[in-house]
């Protein structure tokens, strides 16, 4: 690409030469000038061409590679959201611990005949769920909540086999751009660590408790930190996903930039707090108590907010606390979205980024519908998992 650039630049030169009416050291001196910017000019456009083939913003091979890695992260994306959707049902259903075990290639396999089924049901006798919550169940109804732990099992297992396959695809291809390549060691790193904090979550479900009338459930805190987990590789996909498939456009930097720039950061905290808040509601079966809404048992503040000592545990371990928390952070995310929402009208952003803070402003009213809605309704599931 080079020396045709030159060689056209050559010849465009000399066939100029020709037609000059002046001779002698000025036209030398003028011919040695245009020389001299031809291939400046050369050099520039050899520059650009090459930044280009870099960036893979060319319609070459490399960007065609580039739009593959990100609508691959973008399934990924998906199925990350999924794991969080069928956790849930997990969740509800009261699933999660029927599978008394963790192997992460053994556990793929199912029990399959009649003698196995006896087995594994026995073995779930033996720990307290079946002893204070389960005694009557069947191994028809067994066999029901253990295939929904395996299947939420295997679709984690699923998740790290189509991120880590592909992934290596992609880096043997080169068409992982250069940045992401880090990001994508993070995120293998991010998925190992959910399968073995799912498995720390499972054991403290197992496990006899202190008091003989706590319910057998897994750890609030462990349940947070699981679900904040998948937050942050769904969310830290999702970024670098939307930074291949629609690159950030450039905006004029001023005050009221910089104020949503701020603004949206704030947002995104908050939502992230939210949703670590839920996991303790979940955790506790907080939902269950004070189904009315705007006020709890027609009080504002119930009586029992902070009946635990020290009061730094009401916040983690009291239902009620739990509760009030959750519809205290929901009510104040919704107020920073829709304030995100009003200042971004104002700031003149193009069409794309218009769009999300619509969507944006709209989901948050979804949700909050979805959150007040399953409360009023004693936690049903098909709420409950939306």
């Amino acid at each position: 690409m080079a020396v045709l650039l030159l060689q056209t630049s050559q010849q465009s030169l000399s066939n100029y030469s020709r037609r000059l009416i002046f001779t002698g050291p000025r036209k030398r001196h003028f011919l040695s000038k245009c020389k001299q910017h031809c291939l400046k000019k050369s050099s520039q456009s050899l520059r650009v061409l090459t930044t280009e083939a870099t960036n893979g913003s060319s319609t070459g091979v490399i960007s065609r590679g580039h739009k593959v890695v990100g609508y691959w992260l973008l399934g990924c994306c998906g199925m990350v959201a999924g794991s969080v959707v069928i956790g849930g049902i997990t969740r509800l259903t009261e699933s999660g611990l029927s599978m008394t075990k963790w192997h992460i290639i053994k556990g793929m396999k199912p029990p399959s005949t009649s003698q196995e089924w006896e087995e594994e049901f026995e073995r779930y006798k033996q720990f307290p769920e079946y002893k204070y919550v389960h005694k009557d169940i069947t191994l028809s109804d067994f066999k029901r909540i253990f295939y929904m732990e395996y299947f939420h099992r295997m679709w984690g297992r699923a998740i790290g086999l189509t991120f880590a396959i592909p992934a290596a695809f992609f880096l043997i291809k080169k068409w992982v751009p250069q940045h992401v390549k880090p990001r994508l060691g993070i995120y293998a790193g991010i998925i190992l660590f959910q399968g073995l904090l799912g498995w720390w979550m499972v054991k403290s479900g197992l496990e006899e408790k202190p008091q003989p009338d706590d319910v057998p459930r897994v750890s609030q805190y462990r349940l947070a930190a699981h679900l904040g987990t998948a937050v942050i590789l769904y969310a830290s996909m999702l970024y670098t996903t939307l930074g291949i498939l629609a690159p950030p456009q450039p905006l004029a930097s001023g005050p009221k930039l910089g104020r949503l720039r701020g603004l949206t950061h704030g947002t995104v905290a908050m939502t992230f707090i939210t949703a670590l808040s839920g996991a303790f509601v979940a955790g506790l079966d907080a939902g269950l108590i004070y189904n009315s809404f705007p006020k709890m048992a027609e009080q504002w503040i119930p009586d029992d907010i902070m009946t635990m000592s020290p009061r730094l545990k009401n916040l983690f371990e009291n239902p009620t606390t739990v509760q009030f928390d959750h519809r205290l952070l929901g009510s104040s995310t919704l107020v920073f979205i829709l304030g995100t929402w009003m200042l971004a009208r104002g700031v003149g952003l193009p069409r794309r980024a218009r769009l999300a803070a619509n969507c944006m402003a709209g989901m948050a009213f979804v949700q909050v519908g979805l959150g007040i809605s399953t409360l009023l309704y004693y936690v049903p599931t098909h709420l409950a998992a939306a």
